[in-house]
């Protein structure tokens, strides 16, 4: 099966867990802005099994950015309890 890599993904207005979208890896900038509410929202790679997701990267409780060297592979933004998530990730070209 072939997947679409992506060297940036934006959610706009969500309030759910994303599906999997696949990064080709390097550094990445990460901003999220959201109705935190004692919620988050994490970057979360997928692991080797297909299956188990972990957290990498920056967990945001409060509108922030960030940077983090990610690898190629799968990923998605988990959201807890957060509304109205504006979240965007871009590769930092170079890097």
């Amino acid at each position: 099966m072939t997947r679409a890599v992506q060297d940036s993904k934006q959610f706009l207005n969500i309030a759910a867990t994303t599906a999997a979208f696949f990064l080709g890896g390097g550094k990445y900038g990460i901003d999220v802005s959201a109705t935190f509410g004692g919620g988050s929202v994490k970057l979360q790679k997928l692991l080797a099994d297909g299956v188990t997701y972990i957290s990498c990267g920056a967990d945001f409780t409060a509108n922030g950015y960030a940077t983090t060297d990610l690898s190629s592979g799968g990923y998605r933004f988990a959201v807890t309890t957060a509304t109205a998530v504006y979240a965007n990730l871009q590769r930092i070209p170079g890097e």
